[in-house]
């Protein structure tokens, strides 16, 4: 018999239990009227940014400092963050699925990626933009693309590292089982690849897009040589606002950084992370889960779950079908010997014609070199090693914090929800504009910049570390943390025998792109413009964003190549024996 209190008004509950069950019944409807505006809104959006696109090209735009003018600068921002993210996820999947199961490219792939994420991106400017807008003269677009390409070198990196590392480390078992049930080539990626994967690439796609908002200020608006190049948008607002030595324009351009750091983090990750927490591997579920209304909003709203049921599935199914039969018709064929190699004579061809145009471009940009007198060569060399001990200085001091911190975050789903967001507004903030203040107090404090940069290389690199380590602890499957408490390891046996194994792959990734992340942060933490005033220290960083100022290619190219080199000897000296360690010792399986 179920007792109800006294005073239980019997008409107000049926009253509010029908309210309830009318508001479940409408709550749906609510759902796909978001769903429409939603939809609406970025159609809008999409032909505003045709519209200004396809426009005229403006050489020299006026930035105004207006705080009216802060919206529509952020809308520009954010397209061209969000599409170099999606140019940088594409990438890198495509990149670190070649370079992981292709054995003739891979070693050279990986060498390229090494070069490639050690090349600082004023080193890319010169190249992209005029490229760029050679392609489109008298169009927007040509600026547009080149600065989107310049946020794309800053971002995908550790993407591509990141998804080559998980199929690095994939788990035998899982391979061996996908080939018992004959999947496909595309059935693998789909369904066992990508999803192992995915973890690692949500959390790095939060560092790159976090990377995009610290070199956006350098790719809208810069100098090169005797043109001059402005873009509407947040970064040349407050690079405007800080060269202007206007505090309150400052103050709404950081705020409006703020506010979209928040709302992304909110309307983006958050609903991310939780959908990727279903690809953990592990036996047992874990007792604590994160959570996001927007993922539930998305999982419940009717328009969403028709297009899915109608459009989507229905695609999926007919694609693996198609490409089951192209399978078993092609190894039939195989068998019958009806398949034919690629002619010997063509491989060659193509691969004469390449070499022929790498060792021309090769050539050409050396003889560039020879403008060079003796004196210029010491200084780089001595700029590299300077700028040497300040990245490994930098990588230390954020090893030593960001490892315990991202290990209690990646375990702790609880603390996760307070602390993401705040990591992630840290990380996305654009350090750039903490630099004057950092600068100024370290002057004031009797430093010079040649310590300060240490601190501004910190803000830069810390986070790529801290990242990857918070995936690496999600990865731990929950079964290994309980067989840990039910033997009662002790602190140190925890991270000995579970933590410190289970993060090596996360951990070996985020210390490789930090310290290609520090190498790029030279350029902005050596040379500095304060007040009318460049501020700089010895390394190569200056040597670069001095060379990129006064149109100095062959001093840019120099430095440049030095700093590949380096960053190439210590890959393949330290960082490449530790990933060879990580895909056999520390592989789960």
């Amino acid at each position: 018999m179920i007792h109800l209190p006294s005073g239980f008004n019997y008409t107000r509950g049926r009253e509010t239990l029908a309210r309830a069950q009318v508001f479940k019944r409408s709550w749906p409807f609510f759902l796909d009227l978001a769903v429409a505006a939603l939809c609406l809104a970025a159609f809008y959006g999409v032909l505003q940014i045709v519209k200004f696109w396809t426009g005229k090209a403006e050489p020299e735009f006026v930035v105004s400092l207006k705080p009216s003018s802060l919206p529509l600068y952020a809308f520009y921002s954010v397209v061209r963050i969000g599409l170099a993210y999606l140019l940088s996820l594409v990438f890198a999947i495509g990149y670190g699925y070649i370079a992981a199961y292709n054995k003739r490219a891979e070693s050279l792939m990986i060498a390229a990626l090494d070069i490639l994420q050690s090349i600082p991106v004023l080193s890319f400017l010169p190249g992209v933009m005029l490229a760029m807008v050679a392609l489109f003269p008298t169009r927007q677009l040509g600026v547009e693309m080149g600065a989107i390409v310049l946020i794309f070198t800053g971002q995908v990196w550790n993407m591509a590292f990141s998804f080559y590392s998980s199929l690095k480390s994939l788990p035998r078992e899982l391979g061996e089982a996908s080939n018992i049930y004959g999947f496909s080539t595309w059935q693998r990626f789909w369904q066992l690849e990508l999803p192992f994967g995915t973890i690692g690439l949500v959390w790095n796609s939060m560092i790159s897009v976090a990377g995009g908002w610290f070199f956006l200020m350098a790719c809208e608006m810069f100098v090169l040589g005797d043109r001059d190049f402005r873009l509407p948008g947040l970064g040349s607002y407050l690079q405007t606002a800080a060269s202007a030595d206007n505090i309150p324009a400052m103050i709404y351009g950081i705020l409006t950084v703020i506010a979209i750091i928040v709302a992304t983090d909110q309307l983006v990750w958050r609903p991310v992370i939780a959908w990727s927490d279903k690809f953990k591997i592990e036996q047992t579920a874990g007792a604590d889960r994160i959570n996001s209304p927007i993922l539930h909003f998305i999982q419940h709203s009717n328009a969403l779950g028709a297009i899915k049921r109608h459009t989507f599935v229905p695609l999926s199914e007919s694609i693996y079908k198609r490409v089951a039969e192209r399978n078993r018709e092609y190894r039939a064929r195989q068998a019958a010997g009806q398949v034919k190699d690629t002619p010997v004579w063509l491989r060659v061809g193509v691969l004469i014609l390449l070499g022929a145009v790498v060792l021309y471009a090769a050539t050409s940009a050396l003889l560039k070199l020879r403008e060079i007198h003796q004196g210029q060569y010491l200084l780089v060399l001595e700029g590299a090693g300077a700028t040497f001990l300040r990245v490994n200085v930098s990588l230390l001091l954020a090893a030593l914090w960001t490892i315990p911190a991202g290990v209690a975050i990646g375990f702790n789903p609880k603390l996760a929800r307070i602390v993401q967001p705040i990591v992630q507004v840290a990380a996305s903030f654009p350090a750039p504009i903490l630099f004057p203040i950092i600068i100024l107090g370290l002057l004031r404090m009797g430093g010079g910049l040649g310590i300060g940069s240490i601190v501004l290389m910190l803000l830069g690199t810390q986070w790529y570390i801290l990242f990857n380590v918070i995936a690496g602890a999600m990865a731990i499957p929950s079964d290994l943390r309980e067989v840990a408490t039910l033997f009662q390891f002790t602190r140190w046996q925890r991270w000995q025998t579970v933590i410190l194994p289970g993060i090596f792959p996360y951990l070996i990734t985020g210390l490789v792109t930090a310290s290609g992340g520090a190498w790029n942060a030279s350029i902005i933490a050596e040379y500095f413009h304060l007040k009318g005033q460049t501020l700089q220290t010895l390394g190569l960083g200056a040597q670069i964003s001095a060379a990129s100022d006064k149109g100095l290619f062959q001093i840019l190219l120099l430095a440049t190549i030095v700093m590949a080199l380096m960053v190439v000897t210590v890959n393949r000296l330290v960082w490449r024996p530790l990933y060879r360690l990580a895909e056999t010792k520390y592989k789960l399986s």
